[in-house]
């Protein structure tokens, strides 16, 4: 048998035996809620989820998380009995201008790529909350992909005054 031949049989059985192993186990992430963090072959695997106090009167709270899908996916949409609705926002300089503007179709999360909604870009908009959001606290959402499963998250409530956009939030913002 040539040289060549051999290293071909050897690369063909190293590719077989690879696409016959288990799948990885699903890693857990204490900050992600009840489901944890899925690991990214499996699914897309969410960390650092937070929402930003709210004053007593507020009718809405800024919602952010970091995303990393396995496979080329979208968040289509996030529920909550916390909040009236959920929407995903984009932010963006237009004209010298700050504007805000909702995503309908989602966010696209590229395969092994980090996805972040955070302060002063993409984010989550929790309109009407159900009462204020307190410092402390922690809300449970669940996040819906176009093709991973759901996932249930749990969102802590930090103080207003950490990690805030220089914009000051919302206001004077156009949609």
């Amino acid at each position: 048998m040539s040289l060549c031949f051999r290293l071909v049989a050897v690369c063909a059985a190293a590719l077989v035996l690879g696409a016959c192993r288990a799948p990885a186990p699903a890693d857990a992430d204490a900050g992600t809620g009840a489901a944890g963090a899925v690991a990214v072959e499996e699914g897309v695997s969410v960390s650092d989820t937070w929402i930003r106090e709210t004053p007593p009167t507020a009718a809405v709270a800024g919602g952010y998380l970091t995303l990393r899908s396995g496979a080329d996916d979208r968040l289509v949409r996030v529920e909550t009995a916390a909040a009236a609705s959920v929407e995903i926002h984009e932010m963006r300089h237009d004209g010298g201008m700050m504007r805000m503007r909702e995503l309908p179709d989602g966010v696209p999360l590229p395969a092994g790529a980090e996805v972040r909604l955070a302060p002063g870009g993409n984010h989550l908009m929790f309109i009407g909350p159900v009462e204020p959001m307190r410092a402390g606290a922690a809300i449970d959402a669940t996040l819906v992909f176009e093709h991973a499963p759901r996932q249930d998250v749990r969102f802590e409530v930090r103080p207003l005054a950490g990690d805030a956009p220089a914009a000051g939030g919302h206001d004077g913002h156009a949609h």
